[in-house]
């Protein structure tokens, strides 16, 4: 029988032999297991070791403080905030809805729900109150956790029916979160924890249609995210940053689970806007030994002297999409260090990844982490070495994934069968590398021919005046569709056709004919997902109904308003 304690162990040994990890790594059995007693309090917080070391570090930037906790201490106060949630009448099984910022609270308020077996439904502060609304409703919340800048947003909301909980200034109808701290510091649960007891319940963002619940237990994630530990290549004792927001599932990820996972600090920057050149003096002042960021923060790293900040890190990765070569390329010359890929869901932890001590092939996601069983399948379910990203399940199910999609009944659906498919689309090479194309439903066809908006992006990203892009298709009578993209210029460029033509120049030098984009529309803003991610289908939507009037449209160039562009002879 393998534990958690055991298969940590494990992957802690053998981080940077991969092939003996995969060979031979083994789930913990799904025993009754609370991470949060058995390994947190039991583990962390007891041990000499590591009782006192920094588990959580909180740089405020705009008010020069920082906030240290030992493991020791947020055991004892997470302890207090259960017997405080049990106080007011939450129970095992009872959801409760968390909406704060990066505040101690929030780590706290997690810990201390697993404990009791409440069931969190993390959300982002940035949500409207109609889509709160929805979280209350769908996710059937008796309690709300909330910082005391959405205490009017959730007003007339039906949540003056449910335990209310403010984080911050006193407010009418609401308990304060400081109440908590005059409860006892110890804790003893009301029984065993079931590993397939829910313990988590993430909207996804609910880009092409209403948002669906993801159902976490109290094994799939605490337990799951050993693979992401091993991924970033995290050890004990290391000083963590994740740049991610509350409310999504990449910060539970790397912001609770997998550096907790291994014994590692997580360590957090809040600034009231990002400051690219003050995270990165930041990152080494304090000596973060290990990062990871999404592309959009690494673009904008690459834009500072990244070799005049002198940093202790040891590993980087990157996450949410993959990162072109260019930018891989300037961290390597900056600070010898190369960016690693990973690719996971919200329905699962990372399955694929570069982890430490693997050969990295630029503009790859990696190669299936230890405990994933992954297939790429075609439209029929068949092995093929271009198609969606699928986990073998029966025998062979990872504990990393989700229980399932839960219905408004309560019923589980997408993650049972022979089969989970992950809807992303990828191709597989004879090495077993993952080269993400793009979502099932972004990748189109132009005169036949497959189109990955990523691989388009990429290159238009190589553009000196391109800081973002996305790559729609565009209707086209003969070709039934063009490649399209939607240019966001970097700060001073201007929307001119001189600026148009340098773009199509670079294009022409990169792209093969049957892939070119033919038409650009520069923008001044590009449509976002709360979370950061670009939304293509509100693009594809702008083209198809080619909406003129919608204030996201800008000035839009075509390939045929440049005579000097050379043609290639099936186009003269």
């Amino acid at each position: 029988m393998t534990t958690f304690q055991e298969a940590r162990a494990f992957l802690l040994q053998h981080r940077t032999d991969y092939e003996t990890a995969v060979k031979d790594f083994r789930w913990p059995d799904p025993a009754p297991f609370n991470w949060a007693l058995d390994w947190f309090d039991a583990e962390l917080a007891a041990h000499a070791e590591s009782r006192d070391r920094p588990a959580l570090w909180i740089v405020d930037a705009a008010q020069d403080k920082q906030t240290k906790l030992s493991f020791a201490a947020l055991s004892k106060r997470s302890n207090q905030v259960a017997n405080f949630l049990r106080a007011q009448g939450l129970k095992r099984g009872d959801h409760l809805l968390l909406l704060l910022s990066n505040v101690v609270p929030l780590w706290e308020t997690m810990l201390a729900a697993m404990k009791l077996g409440v069931v969190v439904i993390p959300a982002t502060t940035l949500l409207t109150a109609d889509e709160l609304r929805d979280r209350l409703d769908r996710g059937k919340a008796k309690a709300v956790v909330a910082a005391e800048d959405q205490v009017a947003k959730l007003a007339n909301l039906g949540a003056e029916n449910i335990v209310r909980i403010v984080v911050g200034a006193a407010s009418e109808g609401w308990l304060t979160y400081d109440e908590a701290a005059k409860a006892p510091e110890s804790f003893a649960p009301d029984g065993p924890t079931n590993a397939d007891d829910p313990m988590l319940l993430y909207f996804t963002s609910g880009t092409t249609a209403k948002p669906k619940l993801v159902r976490h237990s109290q094994r799939s994630y605490p337990v799951g995210h050993l693979s992401t530990m091993y991924w970033i290549g995290l050890q004990p004792g290391d000083v963590h940053l994740n740049i991610s927001s509350p409310g999504w599932a990449k910060h539970a990820w790397s912001c609770f689970f997998s550096p907790w996972n291994a014994g590692a600090a997580v360590f957090v920057v809040n600034q009231p806007r990002f400051d690219a050149k003050g995270l990165l003096a930041t990152i080494g002042r304090c000596g973060v030994t290990t990062l990871c960021a999404p592309p959009t923060v690494w673009r904008l790293f690459i834009q500072e002297n990244l070799s005049s900040f002198k940093v202790a890190l040891r590993e980087v990765c990157g996450a949410g999409e993959p990162l072109n070569p260019e930018v891989i390329d300037q961290v390597q010359a900056a600070w010898g260090l190369t960016i690693r890929d990973g690719y996971g869901q919200t329905e699962t932890a990372a399955l694929a990844g570069n982890s430490p001590g693997q050969k990295i092939k630029i503009g790859s996601m990696g190669r299936p982490l230890p405990g994933y069983r992954v297939q790429i399948s075609d439209a029929d379910g068949h092995p093929a070495t271009e198609g969606e990203v699928t986990l073998l399940l029966g025998t062979d199910r990872p504990a990393g994934l989700m229980q399932g999609y839960q219905g408004d009944d309560g019923k589980l659906s997408g993650a049972e069968g022979e089969l989970y498919r992950s809807g992303d689309v990828v191709f597989a090479d004879e090495d077993g590398y993952l080269t993400f194309v793009g979502r099932s439903d972004d990748v189109f066809k132009s005169s036949d021919y497959r189109i990955s908006p990523f691989e388009l992006e990429s290159v238009l990203l190589e553009h000196e005046l391109v800081a973002e892009a996305a790559v729609v298709p565009s209707p086209d009578p003969i070709r039934l569709a063009i490649p399209k993209a939607f240019v966001l210029l970097t700060s001073g460029a201007e929307r001119t056709p001189e600026t148009a033509l340098s773009i199509f120049k670079h294009l022409h030098t990169r792209l093969a004919p049957f892939k070119r984009i033919r038409r650009l529309e520069i923008v001044t803003e590009l449509p976002k997902t709360i979370s950061g991610k670009i939304r293509r289908v509100q693009l594809r939507r702008l083209e198809r109904d080619d909406d003129r009037t919608d204030p996201l449209r800008g000035r839009e160039f075509r390939e045929e308003d440049f005579p000097e562009l050379p043609k290639t002879r099936s186009e003269t």
